[in-house]
């Protein structure tokens, strides 16, 4: 077992080698919306034909862009938030039904906190708290991730509505480049050998023009050849990033990296993944608990003062206006309670 827990931790260390983003930092601020050379959106998932190796494979060009779109994020938060979101959907996507899977990184680095949380049928959200966090770039000239989220912990958290409590659990950072430090709690919380990889390209317009990886689980009973042959595969692979330019599908991906394994066409499925949105019904009653926590005096001072308040939804930036009906009756189930 010892053995194939350090095979494990060569191919996480070499699949976190190809993740950086690409090229020297962009001039532009702002992400432009342009069409995509890469595959459709797709979260792909596949068993070895050996049953010894699980792979998911995602592509999120779209997604990330539309994030980026959203949040207004500088070329390193948007690689970090991209990561994130990526990794949220390669743990998070075909769990049990209504489970959802949050990642947060706490780093000290100028990033701040990064949460990203996904749904088991493949809806994701995510977001920094500094998104204009856009640190100096790496000696190698690579976009520098790692210097943006800093030291700090990465907390895995995974609810379902039949649970008390969610299963949570915390490693320190590894590295501060995502898919390095998801590899190592896999191994250290959930004793699951993995090797992830995942990348967002950015050009020199500020576009997000590829986004995608893949995360590779080697089941208890593997052998050690099946092992050698991910390792060499995975080691023969170019970026994840350049998979996703080169037009590759999800599906194309996780073939890739089984190599000879080839997968088991039994066990396959395959979801398109999107970008929030935040449920209308469900935001409303969230930020109309948000305003009955001000307290009665404040809610009577807006209601004086403007008659309305507007809210922002801090994930998927949608608005909510709400009147002054809405405002008094969340008063009203505040205080009958």
């Amino acid at each position: 077992m010892a053995t194939r827990v350090t095979l494990a931790r060569v191919l996480a260390r070499r699949c976190a080698s190809k993740t950086p983003a690409r090229d020297s930092r962009p001039r532009a601020r702002a992400v432009v919306v342009r069409a995509s050379a890469s595959a459709a959106d797709e979260v792909y998932r596949a068993m070895s034909s050996n049953q010894e190796v699980a792979v998911v494979a995602v592509v999120g060009t779209s997604l990330v862009r539309d994030a980026a779109t959203r949040h207004r994020t500088a070329p390193t938060a948007t690689a970090a938030l991209g990561r994130s979101l990526m990794c949220s959907l390669l743990l998070g996507t075909f769990k049990g039904e209504d489970e959802t899977t949050q990642l947060t990184f706490k780093g000290d680095g100028p990033l701040g906190q990064i949460i990203a949380t996904s749904t088991h049928d493949g809806r994701v959200k995510g977001l920094v708290s500094n998104p204009n966090a856009d640190p100096p770039l790496r000696k190698d000239g690579k976009l520098n991730v790692g210097g943006a989220v800093g030291s700090g912990v990465l907390t895995v958290s995974r609810a379902h509505p039949s649970m008390k409590t969610p299963f949570t659990g915390t490693v320190e950072l590894a590295s501060g480049e995502i898919a390095e430090d998801v590899a190592k709690y896999l191994l250290e919380s959930e004793q699951v050998g993995s090797a992830i990889a995942v990348g967002v390209s950015i050009d020199r317009e500020c576009e997000v023009i590829a986004a995608g990886g893949f995360m590779v689980q080697i089941l208890p009973f593997a052998s050690d050849e099946t092992i050698s042959a991910l390792e060499k595969t995975i080691a023969s692979l170019p970026s994840s990033t350049d998979l996703v330019q080169d037009g590759l599908s999800a599906q194309e991906i996780a073939q890739r990296v089984l190599g000879e394994l080839e997968e088991k066409k039994e066990l396959v499925t395959r979801i398109t993944p999107e970008y929030g949105p935040c449920d209308p019904v469900e935001l409303r009653e969230r930020m109309l608990r948000a305003v009955a926590s001000l307290g009665k005096a404040e809610v009577d001072r807006i209601i004086a003062e403007d008659g309305k308040i507007e809210i922002k939804c801090e994930f998927c930036q949608e608005k909510a206006v709400l009147m002054e009906e809405d405002l008094r009756n969340a008063q009203s189930e505040v205080e009958t309670k």
